[in-house]
């Protein structure tokens, strides 16, 4: 009976355990990464006028860009 109480207490630590990953990966993890391909999607469809309107932070070079069928303005990473 001993072993069947300490292959439950395992089972149970283990659901646990993946239960605490799987809620930080969707709670913290993943709407970052929707969130970064989902800016990167909107940029590669955007049309770009970089000429007066590259900015530069931390070393990286912006640009506004606007979506094609919206009015929508973003900023997207210069890419040369």
């Amino acid at each position: 009976m001993k072993e069947a109480t300490g292959e439950l207490n395992m089972a149970l630590v283990v659901v646990i355990s993946v239960g605490v990953l799987a809620t930080f990966f969707f709670t913290v993890l993943w709407p970052q990464i929707k969130g970064n391909f989902s800016q990167q999607t909107d940029c590669n469809r955007a049309v770009c006028d970089c000429g007066a309107g590259l900015k530069e932070e931390n070393g990286v070079k912006y640009c506004t860009c606007k979506l094609k069928n919206s009015d929508q303005e973003l900023k997207c990473v210069y890419k040369g």
